[in-house]
């Protein structure tokens, strides 16, 4: 039996990229075509700039669009490309040309060998400030040292994963995805395939420092219980502190007597001791919030409407959540 690969493309406002971006893949696929049947799937996670209208103008026998009904969010969207994708092996890669679609053949090498997992390590990132690359290599070994799995270091989405690997991660429908955590949490055979991060081409990073700082806050708190145990150290050290200073001013007083001291120490430890607190309710706060969201139970995203290539369908999915289409 032919075995069939599925590439999933999340987009988001990619119009000026897409058509460069089309013309490489394709090329990459063609060229695969003869060995195994290709599918190339896109996800329009709700772009307002035409690239939907795009996308539409572009489906034929080996190219399918997913659109999403409204921005859900890369990591939703990557997950409806995995829910709807077929293939044997489904591969994900981003849109803007930073991951380069010529290093497809070389996943599909490993993944031959037996991985099931095969992702693309960065060994430089070209075109990027400097505060952004120091600030990933260390936000990538922070999550390296407090994650309860071993998460790969300057590692992005772009990947290799077999079916059963999909078939896992379908089951795992948390509504605070870090896919990179999850890609790991569900183990099986992975591989790393070094390679060099072009720059941005056309278009802009959707990416914020305000948004990258939310995404790393979502990695740490749904992969460890690190900053829990932390405001407990940290509880624990500042209790501490505070009766050996205590006591000091008992021994003080029993030794010298009463004078009175001033104000500014009292001010200080006041301020130092409910900073301590503030801090330790917002990390409470965090995980409380993202279990209240979980408790909800709402769907990973809404379909708006899907537009398979080649009349294929999309597999029965093992999710605890079924995808949901608009009825319409």
């Amino acid at each position: 039996m032919t075995e069939l690969l599925s590439v999933v493309v999340p987009v988001f406002n990619e119009r000026e990229v897409l058509p460069t971006f089309h013309t490489r893949i394709m090329a990459v696929l063609e060229s695969l075509s003869t060995s195994m049947t290709v599918q190339l799937l896109y996800v329009d996670d709700g772009s307002t700039d035409g690239s939907s209208d795009w996308l539409q103008s572009q489906i034929n026998e080996h190219v399918g669009v997913l659109r999403l009904s409204r921005n859900f969010g890369k990591e939703a969207a990557m997950s409806a490309g995995f829910d709807h994708a077929e293939g044997d092996a489904v591969i994900v890669i981003d849109a803007d040309l930073q991951d380069p679609p010529e290093l497809i053949p070389t996943l599909i090498e490993h993944w031959r060998e037996g991985y099931d997992v095969v992702y693309a390590t960065r060994e430089s990132r070209e075109g990027e400030q400097w505060f952004k690359r120091k600030s990933a290599a260390l936000f990538y070994r922070l999550m390296d040292r407090l994650s309860d799995v071993p998460i790969p270091r300057d590692t992005g989405d772009f990947r290799l994963l077999s079916r059963r690997a999909v078939d896992a991660l379908a089951k795992l429908r948390e509504q605070h995805r870090y896919m990179k955590g999850l890609y790991a949490w569900i183990g099986y055979p992975q591989k790393a395939v070094p390679y060099v991060r072009d720059a941005r081409s056309l278009g802009h990073s959707k990416w914020s420092y305000w948004r990258l700082w939310n995404l790393a806050l979502e990695g740490i708190t749904s992969f460890s219980a690190a900053p829990l145990k932390l405001a407990t150290w940290l509880g624990l050290f500042t209790s501490l502190m505070s009766f050996g200073y205590g006591l000091f001013f008992l021994l003080r007083t029993l030794i010298l007597g009463n004078p009175v001291p001033g104000y500014p120490s009292l001010i200080v430890i006041i301020l130092f001791l409910g900073g301590v607190q503030l801090v330790c309710l917002g990390i409470i706060g965090e995980y409380l919030a993202r279990t209240y969201n979980e408790s909800k139970g709402r769907q990973l995203y809404f379909v708006m409407d899907y537009q398979p290539c080649g009349g294929l369908r999309p597999r029965a999915s093992s999710a605890v959540n079924p995808v949901v289409t608009d009825a319409s």
